[in-house]
């Protein structure tokens, strides 16, 4: 039996703090309180972005829809490809497809087009998408489309059961959305600095060979996910066929930084496959 790999969360300085890890099995490790419902901030813009997705293979949006500034499309406005500024959806920064500007604006556009398009609320349609599909009881929408949902460890790892083994869209769809798309663009990572290449795929970000990071140095490359300035985050491994979920109410800071890497390398020495 594995040697528990979730000790180090008691020490996050956190009055809550829930984790989780996942194989293909199913959850194979928790830790804390798993069922507290808590602010996924950023985390929020994998989800949305899944359901973008299903709208994407339900014919309700196309990923070239035109969307944002003059020149953006959905694909771009996902992939933080769009030249918007990060908090205004009416200001550009760049051309769309030159640089990695970090959005969560594109996201109140993606929304728009989403409601647009399909009749209804974004919180509603990304209800209907994902979290009633997957059983995510505790989840909800209930801000911006770039930060705005709440949720609990128990609740991630249904989606990160999702990521581990796609349902709900097809398998080349998965594929483009978590691999580099726009790849090559530099920009900056929020907390992490300037990155030469900022890889992001459809709504996730690549760990690629970024350094440094909020990820583990065993992660693979090709490890996927998303961190949030809540304390949350949920990467996906498909080298090693694991995720890690972790959900905290301390803020991220330099303790994060510090903390989550460690922590993700014990995760992956710890459950070494294979599978």
């Amino acid at each position: 039996m594995a040697i528990p790999a979730l000790t180090s969360v008691a020490t996050f300085g956190a009055k809550t703090v829930g984790a989780a890890v996942l194989d293909p099995t199913g959850v194979i490790e928790i830790a804390g309180e798993t069922d507290a419902r808590l602010p996924l901030a950023s985390v929020t813009k994998m989800l949305v972005a899944y359901a973008a997705l299903v709208a994407v293979e339900e014919g309700t949006i196309a990923l070239d829809d035109k969307a944002g500034p003059e020149g953006s499309t959905v694909a771009h406005l996902l992939a933080h490809a769009s030249g918007l500024a990060p908090d205004d959806p009416t200001r550009s920064l760049a051309r769309p497809g030159t640089h990695r500007i970090y959005s969560s604006a594109a996201y109140d556009v993606l929304a728009s087009h989403i409601e647009q398009a399909s009749g209804f609320q974004i919180a509603a349609y990304l209800a209907g998408a994902v979290f009633e599909p997957l059983q995510m009881r505790h989840s909800a929408l209930v801000g911006p489309a770039g930060m705005g949902a709440v949720s609990t460890v128990e609740d991630l790892t249904q989606f990160a059961g999702e990521l581990l083994a796609p349902g709900l869209i097809s398998p080349g769809t998965f594929i483009l959305a978590t691999s580099p798309v726009f790849p090559g663009l530099g920009g900056v990572l929020p907390g992490f600095g300037r990155q030469e290449p900022c890889d992001f795929g459809l709504g996730f970000e690549i760990r690629d060979h970024k350094a440094p990071h909020w990820t583990g140095s065993l992660n693979s490359p090709a490890t996927f996910g998303h961190f949030g300035q809540s304390g949350t985050f949920l990467w996906v491994d498909p080298v090693a066929s694991l995720a890690l979920v972790v959900l905290t109410d301390r803020a991220f800071g330099d303790w994060a930084a510090s903390a989550w890497p460690p922590l993700s390398d014990e995760v992956i020495a710890s459950y070494p496959g294979p599978y």
